[in-house]
């Protein structure tokens, strides 16, 4: 019985140890930071790469900038401030004056922090935390301030403000934070209805950002002012700040994509489509998730559609299915259905219409403008397969044009830039396409020939320079040197008579 005892004892101390084991892979994961504890954890890494010169602590707190910002309000950031700056100092007066004043309501229903999950660094913060902290929250707080119009003049003086201290700093270590800095700034500036005069502010902070070799704030000051010129249409000025500046290799993804992207708007417009689908493409490569920035993916692809339509391509079907892209790409679907598949000048006329204020929106509308010549172009090259022969009437009636001088310039310019294969009799006033070729005959078989030709001498080229391996001939001269001295032996055996008398002993 004891030996029993035993047993069951030793099973109930597998299984306890077996439960113990699973505990940690069943436990439950620990509840989000709230956002006071998030921002005091924040102030604890820019803390403590400020301590340790190490950069990379301020990076994963900019990280972090995009999701948290969606979460604070005045009473976050208002506890924030309070819990950061432990003593009355002028800097915690002058951040808490950025905010507006607490309602009773929102005092009642204030929780205590005591209930909030900890802050990640158990170091005990100081009372007054390092200036790149103070810049952190004043970022914060402008962020807060683009909600609403009513604060929209505030934020524009916390702006201003913020620039002027960060600049008389001047603190080497909070370079990742100026660029999210100047980010906020733009904006501020945008949505106050000023961006104009943001841009000597830009230029001046481009030049010192470019004579410290602070590339992160470079990448983002010049993204700033490009979108500056974009927004106004200088696309001039803005295609001589690419020619006169170095856009940083060691900038981040996200501010690559961008540049690309400003890029692909500026040569687009200067009519060089080749690069400007290139740099479009890269910034849809550079770009985040789709879920993660659905604007940006939805504006890089408006202008990625109008430039493969300006260069004769076709874009895929399953590119208007896309789950981010469907709603948004609507009008860039029928544009492709109306005129640019079937070559319909009136159906694409009726689609630009249609859509006409949407593509002043997404500034595509003068691209897509352009778009009629290669609508003529498709209906010609339509009509070409179609009739042998039809008359300038004809073609001005299909494809609705103003008369029939228009249509022979258009039909000549198609001939001579060889979209169709065809002349124009312009004194029965006609257009002639020529026949399609047969399979057979001496150009065909010249053809022909040239592509054997090419065959046989890649056949040679190759036998040519095929390796064999190294002294091989040697091995089969000494071999047959061998051979012949076996022969040489075996003749003198013959001649002396030693083999018939070995051999002939039984005859």
């Amino acid at each position: 019985m004891a030996d029993v005892e035993m047993k069951a004892a030793e099973t109930k101390g597998k299984d306890q140890n077996k439960k113990d084991e699973k505990t940690p892979e069943d436990a439950p994961k620990p509840a989000p930071l709230s956002p006071v504890a998030e921002i005091k954890s924040n102030i604890a890494l820019i803390e403590r790469a400020v301590s340790t010169m190490e950069p990379r602590f301020t990076h994963r707190v900019l990280r972090t900038l995009t999701a948290l910002r969606k979460r604070i309000d005045a009473t976050v950031l208002r506890n924030a401030i309070e819990q950061v700056y432990t003593k009355d100092v002028p800097e915690k007066k002058t951040l808490l004056s950025w905010l507006p004043e607490e309602s009773a309501t929102e005092q009642s229903m204030e929780v205590d922090s005591s209930a909030i999950p900890a802050k990640i660094s158990t170091t005990p913060s100081p009372s007054v935390p390092v200036p790149e902290g103070e810049i952190y929250l004043r970022l914060l707080i402008l962020h807060y301030l683009h909600i609403s119009p009513a604060t929209y003049a505030n934020a524009m003086r916390l702006a201003v403000e913020t620039v002027e201290k960060m600049q008389a700093l001047n603190r080497r270590s909070m370079d990742p934070i100026a660029a999210k800095i100047w980010f906020a700034v733009e904006r501020t500036y945008e949505l106050g209805g000023e961006l104009a005069n943001a841009r000597p502010l830009f230029l001046a902070a481009q030049r010192t950002a470019s004579l410290r070799h602070d590339d992160e704030t470079q990448a983002s000051l010049i993204n700033r002012l490009l979108r500056n010129y974009v927004h106004y249409n200088l696309y001039d000025q803005a295609d001589k700040l690419v020619s006169k500046t170095t856009f940083p290799t060691s900038a981040s993804n996200p501010q690559f994509a961008r540049y690309h992207y400003y890029l692909g708007r500026i040569k687009a417009v200067q009519l060089n489509y080749s690069e400007a689908h290139t740099n479009l493409q890269q910034a849809i490569r550079r770009s985040p998730q789709p879920k993660t920035a659905p604007g940006f993916y939805q504006a890089v692809h408006k202008i990625f559609i109008v430039v493969e339509l300006l260069m004769g391509e076709i874009p895929e079907r399953s590119l208007f299915r896309h789950p981010v892209l469907e709603k948004a790409l609507v009008a860039y679907f029928d544009i492709v259905k109306a005129g640019v598949r079937t070559g319909s000048l009136s159906q694409f006329q009726a689609t630009l219409t249609k859509h006409a204020a949407q593509f002043e929106a997404d500034k595509t509308y003068t691209l897509i403008v352009r778009l009629r010549q290669n609508v003529i172009k498709t209906g010609i090259r339509r009509l070409s397969l179609s009739y042998s022969r039809i008359s300038l009437r004809d073609i001005c009636l299909k494809l609705h044009l103003d008369s029939e001088e228009d249509a022979e310039y258009i039909v000549g310019k198609a001939i001579r830039d060889g979209v169709i294969e065809g002349r124009i009799v312009h004194e029965k006033g006609w257009m002639e396409c020529s026949t399609q070729k047969d399979g057979y005959g001496p150009e065909v078989s010249e053809v022909f020939g040239r592509r054997i030709a090419f065959c046989l001498e890649l056949h040679n080229e190759s036998i040519k320079a095929m390796r064999y391996p190294l002294n091989a001939h040697r091995k089969e001269l000494a071999a047959a040197e061998g051979a012949r001295e076996r022969e040489k032996e075996l003749a003198k055996e013959i001649q002396g008579g030693d083999l018939d008398e070995d051999m002939g002993g039984d005859f």
